[in-house]
């Protein structure tokens, strides 16, 4: 599996395979033209409560992990998007926090390389 993390606001490139969105809500200022996204997998997001909670502190990082582990094991959004996964070659998973190291996309990415 060839996995690999942008921001959607970054450009596309050549090599960044199948691209899916997986944040709950449309990043802000962005189109959906412009955005180069290939599927939205919006519902394999956190929760609304703890997306809010997590509020993209670093210090809570490593909780929101657990939690949004916890939230995904009982999601079946989870299965669709192991599905997309395994269907392309390469996928990036897109997100739009300016965080590269602690959003749920880097859990995600986790949990399906797991």
């Amino acid at each position: 599996m060839d996995l690999r993390l942008a921001r959607v606001y970054d450009p596309p490139t050549d090599d960044d395979g199948y691209r899916v969105l997986v944040d709950r809500l449309w990043p802000r200022g962005i189109k959906k033209a412009d955005a180069h996204v290939d599927a939205w997998h919006k519902d394999v997001g956190p929760s609304d409560e703890l997306r809010k909670w997590f509020g993209h502190d670093p210090a809570r990082f490593d909780e929101f992990a657990e939690r949004y582990r916890a939230e995904l094991a009982s999601n079946p959004a989870l299965a669709e998007l192991r599905e997309t996964v395994r269907r392309h070659p390469r996928v990036t998973l897109l997100y739009g926090a300016k965080d590269t190291e602690h959003n749920q996309a880097v859990v995600l990415a986790d949990v399906l390389r797991t």
